[in-house]
């Protein structure tokens, strides 16, 4: 029995699997094996949704941290 992911769409991802997956995409490095994993699951919305919510989040953040260290 191999440990490859089947090409069947799988339910939709767990909290974690989003964070990582998101993550990874962030920075550009992802396993050929969870590339496969996340391209398999049935719906991209959840994807979607929190690659939205981390660029938002994310640039909220870079708005604070310049206006934190800029003078006023």
């Amino acid at each position: 029995m191999s440990n490859d992911v089947k090409n069947e769409p799988t339910d939709s991802p767990g909290l974690g699997t989003l964070v990582m997956a998101v993550l990874a995409g962030a920075i550009g490095v992802n396993s050929s094996k969870n590339r496969k994993k996340d391209f398999s699951a049935k719906s991209a919305t959840p994807y979607i949704i929190a690659g939205i919510l981390f660029t938002v989040l994310f640039m909220i953040s870079l708005y604070g941290l310049i206006q934190w260290i800029l003078p006023k």
